[in-house]
C-alpha cells in the first residue's frame, strides 16, 4: 500500500509519514522542562507573565513559540504548566481604577505617552480604545476633566492671550514650546497647531484669533504682532 503523500503548490510531493517524523525529531531538541524554564525566564525579564507576541520579541528566548505550543497544546497551557498566570482580561472598572492611580501618582491627567512609558505595567492605550471608544472617553469615564475640541480650542485661546501679555507680542511656537517647559498645564504647542482647522498655516491662524481675543479685550495689536498697551 503506497504511503499517503502530499504535493506542495510547486516542489516535489512530500512523504507525510516522513514529514511528521522529521518535526517530531525536531520537538525532541528542547524537553518540556527547558521550555518551561524558557518562560519562566522570559517573565523574569519582562516583569509579568509573557504574552506570544512579548516572547516572540524577547531577544534572549531561545525557543520560538510556535515550539511551545507544539509541546504543551496551548500557550497558556504552557504557561500554567510553568506556574505562570495567563494574562486575562480587565474589566473596565478595573481599567478606570488603574488609570485613576495613574492619575494620583502623576498629580494630572494622564496621556498616552504616560502610557507608553509604563507600557510594562499598565494596560495599552489601543485597550483602552477599543474598551471605551477611545482614550479620551476612557479619561472621562475616569472621572478626569477632558475637554472636548470646542472646549480646548477655548482654553488654548486664553492660554495664548496670557502668554502674549507676558511676551509683549503674539506668540509662536517656540514661544509656546518653551512656556510649556515651567507651565505643564499647558496644551503643547502641536495640540494647538492641530486645534484650528485650516487647509494650511494653522499656528499664524492661532495668532489671528490670539489676536482678536485680546482686541475683544481691549489690547491694542500692532500690524508686527506687538502688543501696544490697552486701549482707553
Amino acid at each position: 500500500m503506497a504511503r499517503p503523500r502530499s504535493r506542495p503548490r510547486s516542489g516535489p510531493p512530500i512523504d507525510e509519514a516522513e514529514l511528521a517524523a522529521f518535526r517530531a525529531g525536531l520537538r525532541r531538541r528542547y524537553t518540556d522542562d527547558q521550555i518551561l524554564e524558557e518562560l519562566r525566564a522570559a517573565a523574569r525579564r519582562l516583569g509579568r507573565s509573557p504574552t506570544m507576541r512579548e516572547f516572540a520579541q524577547d531577544r534572549e528566548a531561545r525557543i520560538h513559540p510556535q515550539t511551545v505550543i507544539e509541546h504543551f497544546g496551548t500557550w497558556n497551557a504552557a504557561k500554567r504548566a510553568a506556574g505562570l498566570l495567563p494574562r486575562r482580561f480587565l474589566t473596565r472598572e478595573e481599567l478606570l481604577a488603574q488609570l485613576r492611580a495613574l492619575g494620583e501618582e502623576l498629580g494630572r491627567t494622564p496621556t498616552a505617552r504616560d502610557l507608553a512609558a509604563r507600557r510594562r505595567t499598565l494596560p495599552s492605550v489601543s485597550l483602552y480604545a477599543h474598551t471605551f471608544g477611545s482614550f479620551t472617553e476612557a479619561l472621562r469615564e475616569a472621572g478626569f476633566d477632558v475637554l472636548r475640541g470646542e472646549e480646548r480650542l477655548e482654553r488654548a485661546l486664553e492660554q495664548g492671550a496670557e502668554l502674549a501679555r507676558r511676551l509683549g507680542r503674539l506668540p509662536k511656537m517656540a514661544d509656546w514650546a518653551e512656556a510649556r517647559r515651567t507651565q505643564p498645564e499647558l496644551l503643547s504647542e502641536w495640540q494647538v497647531y492641530r486645534l484650528v482647522d485650516v487647509p494650511s498655516g494653522a499656528w499664524t491662524a492661532f495668532q489671528y484669533l490670539v489676536r482678536e481675543r485680546l482686541r475683544a479685550q481691549g489690547e491694542e495689536i500692532r500690524p508686527d504682532g506687538t502688543l501696544g498697551g490697552r486701549r482707553g
